[in-house]
């Protein structure tokens, strides 16, 4: 009996020490990126600085300034924000699939902390939808290829749109590229901002999240999900 119950709690902490095994490869595998992707940052930022600004930016920049939008003090100037936002826009990884997710929005508040507060929050939630969509594109493609049935495809991206709040706070770091003000006839500051985060990392915590949500629906769901390609 002894023996068995030792065998019992043997199997119990080695399966343990696996799925935290993991779990640290992943996170791992995260900082990893993460340092990195900080790493490639701050040398696109010093390389920046010292070069011109596309010509795009500076046409780009022209006409916003035209219509009243500035930058903050100590922010860099409008036409570097602008390039470094076309930069990343066109950045894309082995598979040629783009390296930034892109999220963009306004807001307009009495003060300018208010304002890019709300602004913020708006393109974060503005992001997470594009993550969403891309990861509703993948289930449907599965629909197309048979590894989902129609109603496992319907839980899949059901789950996916349920998720956002959770995906929202399951991010971390988001890199803010542009962010202007101007202010309106009422003196009111209206701010634009415009946030990147990377695809990679975006996907990786998307997917971890849906993992953990279809828990709950039931193992073979989850295996099925495990076994497509992309998952």
């Amino acid at each position: 009996m002894k023996k068995t119950l030792f065998l019992i709690a043997f199997s119990l902490l080695a399966g343990s020490a696996a799925v935290n095994g993991q779990t640290a490869k992943e996170q791992q595998n995260v900082r990893k990126e993460q340092r990195k992707e900080y790493k490639k940052e701050q040398k696109l930022s010093l390389k920046e600085l010292s070069a011109k600004a596309s010509k795009t930016a500076r046409k780009e920049a022209k006409r916003l300034k035209k219509e009243g939008w500035k930058t903050s003090p100590g922010a860099l100037p409008m036409e570097k924000q602008l390039d470094k936002s076309y930069l990343m826009q066109f950045e894309y990884d082995d598979q040629m699939y783009p390296k930034y997710v892109m999220g963009e929005a306004r807001s307009t508040g009495e003060n300018y902390d208010g304002a890019k507060m709300q602004a913020l929050e708006l393109a974060k939630q503005n992001l997470v939808g594009q993550i969403q969509a891309e990861l509703t594109s993948l289930i449907e493609s599965s629909v197309a290829n048979s590894q989902l049935a129609a109603e496992e495809a319907a839980t899949v991206t059901k789950t996916v749109a349920a998720s956002k709040s959770l995906l929202l706070q399951s991010l971390g770091r988001m890199v803010p590229v542009v962010e202007l003000y101007r202010i309106l006839p009422n003196n009111n500051k209206e701010v634009l901002v415009r946030l990147a985060y990377s695809s990679w990392q975006a996907k990786e915590a998307a997917k971890k999240l849906l993992r953990a949500e279809l828990e709950k629906e039931g193992d073979a769901l989850l295996k099925k999900l495990g076994g497509m390609e992309g998952w």
